[in-house]
């Protein structure tokens, strides 16, 4: 394992050993036994070979005395920094792309997520072809109905990827759009959705697990999920809600694999709520923080005043005592932050109280007429706003005055078209 300390923006951000340790827990997530972990720092990077002449011969020294059969490179490599640092260690050769892919191969379980990776591994394999086949300095030769005269192998390879990418693209657009008609269906149910998202390995699973009291697969390692999963869950004020579990970030996330699961994530756009779940016992929780806001805003989500997340401070069981009470008070000054522990349950209530808190806000008071016959449509109301004048009407009917959010306004006008609103009135009181 060699994690490679660049002057760059995100590397001073973030600690050089946690750097290591991740790079380690991404490796042993695919079963790879870390046997050599080392952080060089690169002054300049080569083009050639990204380390120095002096680095690549030391390590070169080092991987012989231990053996090793594979090198992770905690980075981005070019195709021809990957084919000669082979060529100079005498060992397989990843970056960290290629890695992640691994693992998202490995993990991925409906064929959705199968597809997500096929696309993103495809698209990265196409860019290394000139690396695979450095061997074959002939050409193959052909008829008119082989692909041409004269044809290279790396372009009939490159041909058949191309030709596997477009069929992945239409399955995966067959995906968004019934995913598209999910939601929209999903709209005009009365329930809102809330996303758990965050920095893998922070706790997201083992909090939605507690939550909803499910048996998501929770393990502590990275990318423990891939797949989305949402289960139902009532807040302290009866209001019901889709909680839905996704698929963690992390640092330097390939841009691949950022259009690849577009798909999935789209899933977080469109979520009433976003609730960011961190680690903030990891020593580079601020780092992850920022890493997560990138990803959110590289897909157009709000992450600053009204529309940010709701921030779920969790693992506070892992702190020292001092600290622990430090990250609670700050949580007791903002309503926007939760201070949990996924794993005790602590917090647990404070966090639904804050989801309670932001779906409520905002409401409107929306007036409507019901007659004798729309008792169905008055428990709606009743159930998920706040009723704040009712007049009983000479035909057995009523006239409700409720305080409702926009989204839940427009759930109930999918539901219960015949309702009749009769007028707007003011901002609900918060």
């Amino acid at each position: 394992m060699v994690v490679p300390i660049l002057r760059t923006r995100n590397s001073i951000r973030r600690d050089a050993q946690a750097r290591l340790e991740e790079a380690c827990g991404l490796a042993e997530a695919i079963q790879l036994e870390v046997v050599l972990a080392q952080a060089p720092r690169v002054a300049r990077p080569r083009a050639a070979t990204l380390f120095g002449t002096g680095a690549v011969e030391a390590l070169k020294a080092e991987f012989e005395d231990r053996r090793v059969d594979v090198v992770v490179v905690d980075g981005t490599l070019t195709p021809i920094q990957q084919r000669n640092l082979e060529l100079a260690w005498r060992c397989k050769v990843i970056d960290r792309t290629g890695l992640i892919l691994e693992i998202f191969g490995a993990r991925a379980r409906t064929r959705e997520g199968s597809l997500q990776v096929e696309l993103a591994a495809l698209s990265y394999q196409r860019s290394r072809l000139v690396r695979s086949w450095t061997h074959l300095e002939r050409q193959r030769g052909g008829f008119g109905f082989l692909g041409g005269p004269g044809e290279t192998q790396i372009e009939a390879d490159r041909r058949q990827i191309d030709t596997r990418i477009a069929r992945i693209k239409a399955d995966l657009e067959n995906v968004a759009r019934t995913r598209g008609l999910h939601r929209a269906a999903r709209r005009r149910v009365p329930v809102s959705v809330v996303a758990l998202v965050g920095y893998t390995n922070a706790g997201k699973s083992t909090l939605f697990n507690l939550l909803t009291h499910a048996k998501v697969p929770a393990d502590d390692t990275l990318f423990a999920t891939l797949d989305p999963t949402m289960r139902g869950v009532q807040l302290p004020s009866g209001r019901k809600i889709i909680l839905s579990d996704t698929v963690g970030f992390v640092s330097d996330l390939p841009t691949g694999l950022v259009a690849a699961f577009r798909a999935t994530l789209e899933e977080v756009l469109s979520a009433d709520l976003v609730v960011h779940v961190r680690d903030i016992a990891h020593a580079d929780s601020e780092a992850q923080k920022k890493d997560v806001e990138d990803v959110l805003r590289d897909l157009g989500l709000e992450t600053e005043e009204s529309g940010a997340p709701i921030e779920a401070l969790n693992k506070i069981d892992l702190l020292e005592p001092a600290q622990r009470e430090a990250v609670i008070a700050r949580a007791g000054r903002n309503p926007n932050l939760a201070a949990v522990s996924a794993l005790t349950g602590e917090g647990s209530d404070a966090l639904l109280q804050a989801m309670d808190r932001r779906l409520a806000a905002g409401r409107r008071v929306y007036h409507y007429s019901l007659g004798p016959a729309d008792g169905a449509a008055m428990a709606w109301l009743y159930e998920h706003g706040e009723v704040v004048e009712r007049t009983e009407a000479a035909d057995g009917g009523v006239r409700l005055s409720v305080g409702l959010g926009p989204a839940d306004a427009e759930r109930f006008g999918h539901h219960y078209g015949g309702v009749t609103e009769h007028a707007r009135g003011q901002r609900a009181a918060q």
